[in-house]
């Protein structure tokens, strides 16, 4: 199944130095999770008071940061044997309010029908759900199916991205969202059912 995720092993390598600077200057993971944590929360804010003009260009940086971050601090948990339950919380309930904070602002954006959007925020809300659920059914995080983490980043990316250079595409964003909503029902029933078909194999 296409998805952003199965880039990720590139886009690790590039973040590499980055790694190797941040565990110099004693960054650990669970501050690198932090940091994203409130970086979605300043830009969702920001989006909130001003969710038109500039701020549709600058969500854009916003997410491309936050899925360097998502990157980086599993690296530096695995690599630097920085990994507890304590992180493995924090990163994922991190993950979900680092949605909620950059989604729920595109309610502002009154071209979209709101029921829509709240919808496609449930549901990558259940999504992440069924990965961690893998974990604790078949022993495995699932990140299967369209429209994980990643893929949302880059669809909300993209979408506010070219509503900043051509503001008529917001009127189709329903439909997007609509879409994306399909999408996430598919990937979460296939997560539910790997997870179950992995749990059988025990």
């Amino acid at each position: 199944m296409i998805s952003v995720y199965n880039i990720k092993p590139k886009f690790q390598r590039l973040l590499r130095p980055v790694l190797e600077l941040l565990h110099r200057m004693g960054v650990t993971a669970n501050g690198i999770t932090w940091s994203g944590i409130i970086l979605s929360a300043i830009g969702g804010a920001a989006f909130c008071f001003h969710p038109y003009g500039y701020m549709l260009a600058v969500i854009p940086a916003v997410l491309f940061v936050r899925m360097a971050i998502n990157a980086l601090d599993g690296m530096m948990a695995r690599t630097y044997n920085q990994q507890s339950k304590g992180g493995e919380m924090l990163n994922e309930l991190g993950d979900v309010f680092s949605d909620l904070f950059l989604f729920v602002p595109l309610i502002q954006l009154h071209k979209i029908n709101g029921l829509v959007l709240l919808s496609f925020i449930l549901l990558s809300v259940i999504n992440e759900f069924a990965g961690v659920m893998g974990k604790v059914i078949g022993g495995e995080r699932r990140y299967d199916g369209p429209m994980g983490k990643s893929d949302r980043a880059l669809l909300l990316g993209l979408f506010c991205l070219i509503a900043y250079f051509k503001a008529e595409v917001l009127n189709y964003g329903t439909y997007v969202f609509a879409g994306a909503s399909a999408l996430l029902v598919l990937s979460t029933t296939i997560r539910i059912y790997k997870s179950l078909k992995s749990s059988k194999h025990e």
